[in-house]
């Protein structure tokens, strides 16, 4: 039988913490101040984007339970 390395917990949270990281790099672009120096650009995207990296850690660090 051919197991894959993570369970479905495990790939449903890594791919949530994609698109978070998503969602904060849109919102990083979306700045409009010169270079983005703006809030957008300087703290509530990457407040957003280190929440997506927490979660792929996270995601990556659950242990699946084994269903008997």
């Amino acid at each position: 039988m051919n197991k894959l390395a993570f369970g479905k917990k495990n790939y449903q949270l890594m791919v949530a913490g994609i698109a978070i990281l998503i969602i904060g790099f849109t919102i990083m672009s979306m700045d409009k101040e010169p270079y983005g120096f703006g809030f957008l650009g300087l703290t509530l995207g990457p407040l957003i984007v280190i929440s997506g990296f927490i979660l792929e850690i996270a995601a990556i660090l659950h242990t699946p339970t084994e269903n008997k």
